[in-house]
């Protein structure tokens, strides 16, 4: 049976309606970004991932969200932009989501609850989250917004085996 995490739609920052069967992968790694955050160097820690591990099956995706401080205020183009020049990001970029509240995005629902925080919250804390999803098992792992995408590695190359 399909997972049902693969089938929830999403747009991304181009406006293209993907799901996550459009990125066919051993491990997906889903982190919600801010431009303007403490944590945003993190883009190049990401990036790095992706270089390193999209031949075998490695796929990050980024949503940017603007609930924590505000720190994601631009449109679309701009956060685009602001990814390419600061951080070479070529990774898939996703238009704005919410992750929390009312109207937090379904993917995000789903992914909070396979994977709840601390003392089992479903709510993420700040920008920076990150889900290590493994679609062969459907199995989630979370990580707190100051673990560096470089401390994930041996989570990674465990799923591309």
């Amino acid at each position: 049976m399909a997972d049902a995490l693969l089938s929830i739609p999403c747009t991304t920052i181009k406006g293209e309606q993907k799901t996550l069967v459009d990125f066919p992968a051993k491990a997906v790694l889903l982190v919600n970004t801010a431009s303007e955050c403490g944590f945003t160097g993190q883009y190049k820690g990401l990036e790095q991932l992706w270089q390193r591990y999209r031949e075998r099956g490695l796929v990050v995706l980024a949503f940017p969200c603007n609930q924590f401080g505000k720190q994601e205020p631009g449109d679309e183009r701009a956060i685009a932009d602001f990814c390419e020049l600061n951080f070479g990001v070529s990774f898939p970029l996703f238009a704005k989501v919410d992750v929390n509240g009312p109207a937090a995005h379904p993917l995000f629902v789903e992914l909070k609850k396979r994977a709840p925080g601390l003392l089992g919250s479903q709510a993420i804390k700040w920008n920076f989250t990150k889900f290590l999803f493994d679609p062969a098992t459907g199995r989630v792992s979370r990580f707190a917004p100051s673990t560096k995408p470089e401390a994930l590695v041996e989570q990674i190359e465990s799923l591309l085996k």
